[in-house]
């Protein structure tokens, strides 16, 4: 399972929506980038442990909430259990930005997906007024 199919996941389970394009213009004319989730209030960028890749998460994150006004967001999906230098250095770099920063490993996401029918399946079932 890929870093799309994580992002995906986390963004159901952060209640977003996933690949969101937004629009800005500059002197070569309009211009996208694509947001891996936002919600209500957090544009959030995911990128994967041990992927140099991530370090573009910052720079997205910092891009998105400016043309949205939305908090900026980076999740770094651990896939092994070992925090490697990327890892560090995105969550160094988000911190030092003010951007908030969070960690879920690969086997939260996928638990999180399988059990989500039964979440749904209990919720619908629950009685009236209970709160459940």
């Amino acid at each position: 399972m890929g870093e799309v199919q994580l992002a995906a996941i986390l963004c159901a389970m952060l209640g977003g929506e996933a690949e969101v394009r937004h629009t800005y213009t500059i002197a070569e004319g309009a211009r996208e980038i694509r947001v891996d989730c936002e919600t209500g209030t957090d544009v959030i960028e995911v990128g994967l442990d041990a992927k140099r890749s991530s370090f573009d998460s910052v720079v997205q994150a910092m891009v998105a909430a400016s043309l949205t006004g939305k908090r900026p967001m980076i999740v770094i999906i651990d896939t092994n259990g070992v925090e490697e230098g990327e890892e560090w250095q995105v969550e160094t770099a988000a911190r030092a930005s003010g951007i908030a920063y969070r960690t879920y490993t690969k086997a939260e996401l996928i638990r999180w997906q399988m059990t989500a029918p039964f979440r749904d399946r209990a919720a619908a079932n629950a009685p009236i007024g209970t709160g459940s």
